[in-house]
């Protein structure tokens, strides 16, 4: 993403975007006690904001962390969105953390930016990635609450380790697999991927990784492509027989996996429609 164009604090309205609007002893800066949405902007509206309002509102409860009512966030993301031009992609940051560390009401702030061109090209182009251990079982974290599980955290370290080994090891992503060898998601992606006439992506609620709002709504909306829907555990071997697989997000929207730990996968003649249906060019 580029550097923040438009910045809107709850409480204060639209600053100027060199404003601080973070305290020093913020918890969300000290402990990464925090959640975020980031949601793609199109037309001048951020696509799909309920749905990721409803997820942050999620989070929320799971971690107990109070947040403005929700009506006032959509309000703050509609102001940061207000002057942004109707033409122009753009990626919207919604930031809410637990606020000052002795005390003090929890901390709100909106970003807009411009959408990177990497995100573009790999749109456009697809992407490599490889695979990578997370450490876990598939089922440890949706049973360990305290690790997380199906939590847009600020707590945000492991998954820009991971985007920094990606670059260093000449890959555009990461598939993070679990103990068992199950492809679990990216550090900022779900996966998906064609079995035959259903279009599949990993269960959250068993396995503890993010649901994904790009993802869900995907799959939603699969009897439009005259395909079923399903949650199902697969193996990264196991993608290299699919129909296509795909890393969907929120800004970069569909990005086709072209190769897997080096091994080319077939182009998907289905790329294309379910571009179409998300609405990405």
């Amino acid at each position: 993403m580029s550097s923040p164009q438009f910045v809107a604090v709850l409480g204060r309205g639209l600053v100027a975007p060199e404003t601080p609007v973070v305290r020093a002893d913020d918890r969300g800066v000290l402990h990464g006690d925090g959640l975020f949405e980031t949601m793609h902007v199109r037309a001048g509206q951020p696509w799909l904001r309920d749905l990721h309002l409803a997820r942050l509102a999620r989070s929320a409860d799971l971690v107990d962390l109070p947040l403005a009512p929700l009506p006032d966030l959509a309000g703050l993301l509609d102001l940061v969105c207000a002057a942004w031009p109707a033409d122009l992609e753009g990626a919207l940051r919604l930031v809410c953390t637990r606020g000052p560390e002795h005390g003090g009401p929890p901390t709100a702030f909106a970003t807009l930016s411009g959408i990177g061109a990497a995100a573009v090209r790999a749109r456009r182009t697809g992407i490599s990635v490889a695979t990578l251990p997370l450490g876990v079982a598939a089922s440890a974290r949706a049973a360990a609450p305290w690790l997380l599980a199906g939590v847009k955290s600020t707590s945000y370290g492991v998954s820009q380790a991971t985007r920094r080994w990606a670059v260093a090891n000449g890959v555009d992503d990461v598939l993070w697999t679990s103990t068992e060898g199950f492809a679990l998601e990216g550090p900022a992606a779900s996966l998906v991927w064609l079995d035959g006439a259903t279009l599949c992506t990993v269960p959250a609620a068993a396995t503890g990784i993010l649901p994904g709002v790009t993802a869900g709504w995907l799959l939603a909306r699969a009897g439009e492509l005259g395909w079923a829907a399903d949650e199902r555990m697969v193996t990264p071997a196991g993608l290299h027989s699919t129909g296509g697989v795909w890393f969907t997000s929120s800004v970069r929207g569909l990005a086709e996996v072209r190769t897997l730990d080096g091994v080319p996968l077939p182009p998907s003649p289905h790329t294309a429609a379910i571009r179409e249906l998300l609405g990405f060019a």
